[in-house]
Order: structure tokens, then C-alpha cells, then sequence
């Protein structure tokens, strides 16, 4: 039974999916050796970055589409209170471990997802559909931060009533730009500014009508969104505040400058 757009479902209960099965080539020097998604900033994988965002505003049930690498995601997670908690174990039963201590993550349901070596984004979406079970439900990247406001987020696509929200947003040019007057003569210099253009941010809200868009071989970005576009089914979410990708060892150094220096704005979480 299809279910319906539900305005009133608690937010805390949406599934949250995340791809992280990208080969992340641009990022040979990381990536040989790891997924993209457990490059670090601040000693922290970037998918845990991403993954606190929504948990800081109530949302914890998480879908995660692996490929590349994935086994390695898989046991991160699946030793994840031997890395984060002090613990006592008895050698002559080893399966007995004491932990010492908590962690913040206590409350996360992770599901991990095999969606294939070689899967683009539409398909990997469509090969976790039957781990989805709530309408609407959130997507995004697993190499992308941004102090992005969910709940904001969820009440326009709500508003919108349309099949996908993404989130726009205007990144910062890589380059400093030179402002020319008429005559040929530089008149002022702008140090990377941001740029005008809207590009995709990723965080996205999607109905389950989604999946009528997708096949096995569907690349998301491409022609799923240009045909929900065309039939005024794509809505925009404008964010203009901090949004950075991570798709080279640059972009590694940037976001850990930030987050070494305190000015990670993606940390909204104590």
C-alpha cells in the first residue's frame, strides 16, 4: 500500500540514507588505502561528521549504501565501542567484554548496505529501498558537511509538497577574482568570493515516488532530477550559510585547518 505524504510524521522516526560508494578518484591519496567516506577530519571520519549533523536534530536511523571499500565502513561500525570506549576483557572467554563508559552514538541504528562495486547514485538509492520504510525519508553524500538546518529543511519540503527537495547551495570560488572596468584597467580584487550559481549541496527529501525516477543504472543528478524538474516535481532549498564537499586532499586540509582551529560551522552538536 503506497504510503501517504505525511505531514505529521515525527521527524525523529525518518530514515536517513547516505552514499558513501563512490570510489572518490579525485582523492587517489586517501582512497587507495580507504573509502572515501573514513577519510578523517579531526580524528573522525567524514561520514561520522555528516552523520552527527542529523543526529543533532533528532535524527538517528540511518541507511548507508556502500561499494567501494565497503567492508571497511562495515567494521568500522561494527567495532565501534571497542574504539570508543575503554573495556575489560577475560582471555580465557574472550567473547566476554566489559565496557567502561559511554558514547554520544548510543542511540544510532545503522544499516549497512552492499548496493554494489560499481552502482551509480540513483541505483544505489533504488538497492536500499527495502531497508526505506518512511515517507519522506533524507538523503545525502557521505563527503559533505554543511551547518544545513533539517528541520528548516524538512518544513519547506513539506510546504512544497513535490517529490525531491534538494538542498542548493553557492560554494566559494577556488580562485580570487579580478574586477575589470571597461577600459581594461583592474579596479579591485575579491579573495574567493561566493559564487553566484546554485550547484547541488546533497541533503535531500525525498517521497517514495522517487523510486518510479530511478532504474539500476540510474545516476541520480542526471536525468531522474531533470525529469522530477520538468514536471514541477524538484524543489530547492536555498542555504547560503557553510557547505564545503570533500572531494580533494585540499579540501582534507581545509576542513581539518577549520576544525583544528574551532571554526568547523558544520558542528552544530556539543
Amino acid at each position: 500500500m503506497k504510503k501517504p505524504f505525511n505531514n505529521h510524521l515525527p521527524q525523529s522516526n525518518l530514515k536517513v540514507v547516505i552514499l558513501c560508494g563512490g570510489a572518490g578518484t579525485r582523492l587517489r591519496e586517501e582512497t587507495d588505502f580507504r573509502p572515501k567516506p573514513l577519510v578523517e577530519v579531526g580524528g573522525r571520519p567524514i561520514l561520522w561528521h555528516v552523520m552527527k549533523i542529523f543526529s543533532h536534530y533528532g535524527l538517528n536511523d540511518f541507511v548507508l549504501c556502500l561499494g567501494h571499500k565497503g567492508h571497511m565502513i562495515k567494521e568500522y561500525f561494527l567495532h565501534y565501542m571497542i574504539r570508543n570506549n575503554d573495556f575489560t576483557i577475560q582471555l580465557d572467554a574472550p567473547g566476554k567484554i566489559q565496557f567502561h563508559g559511554s558514547h554520544d552514538e548510543s542511540h544510532w541504528k545503522i544499516t549497512l548496505v552492499d548496493t554494489g562495486l560499481h552502482t551509480m547514485t540513483g541505483g544505489r538509492v533504488l538497492a536500499a529501498r527495502p531497508y526505506i520504510d518512511t515517507n519522506p525519508f533524507l538523503l545525502t553524500y557521505g563527503d559533505g558537511v554543511g551547518n544545513v538546518n533539517i528541520h528548516a529543511l524538512l518544513d519547506f519540503h513539506r510546504k512544497q509538497k513535490t517529490i525531491a527537495t534538494l538542498t542548493g547551495v553557492r560554494p566559494q570560488s577556488q580562485f580570487g577574482i579580478i574586477e575589470v572596468a571597461a577600459e581594461g584597467k583592474a579596479v579591485g580584487f575579491k579573495e574567493k568570493p561566493r559564487l553566484d550559481s546554485w550547484v547541488n549541496g546533497g541533503f535531500f527529501v525525498l517521497q517514495e515516488e522517487i523510486f518510479n525516477y530511478l532504474k539500476q543504472d540510474s545516476i541520480l543528478e542526471q536525468e531522474p532530477l531533470k525529469r522530477l524538474a520538468a514536471a514541477e516535481q524538484l524543489s530547492i532549498y536555498p542555504h547560503n550559510d557553510f557547505w564545503q564537499c570533500m572531494d580533494t586532499f585540499k579540501d582534507v586540509e581545509c576542513l581539518n585547518q577549520l576544525w583544528n582551529e574551532k571554526k568547523a560551522e558544520w558542528k552544530l552538536w556539543e
